[in-house]
């Protein structure tokens, strides 16, 4: 299940999460954003109990965008032990996503 993350929930759920996390930053008007849509909740709803997923609405959260440096949107952010490893920007393979967790 995908977790909604805005700034009351970001450091319990991510930086301070045991799991790899896995943040779509995001937006309803987005075409590419929609098209990610199925294939990070494909990814949930598969590493459930071994990482967490996440989505950000930058418009509702433009102070994590700003935060993170957001500046194109999806843009996906990977973190392990609250810090950002790794960071995709437009459409991406979801085997990829996966594999970048390192949960497979």
């Amino acid at each position: 299940m995908e977790l909604k993350l805005d700034s009351n929930n970001f450091e319990k759920e991510v930086i301070n999460s045991e799991q790899p996390v896995l943040v779509d930053f995001y937006a309803d008007w987005c075409g590419p954003c929609k098209m990610m849509a199925p294939i990070v909740e494909e990814i949930a709803n598969e590493l459930e109990g071994k990482a967490k997923v996440g989505k950000i609405n930058v418009d509702e959260n433009q102070d994590l965008a700003m935060k993170y440096n957001i500046m194109s949107i999806p843009t996906i952010v990977i973190f392990k032990n609250g810090e950002e490893t790794k960071r995709f920007v437009g459409v991406r393979d979801k085997q990829e996503l996966i594999e970048t967790l390192g949960t497979v």
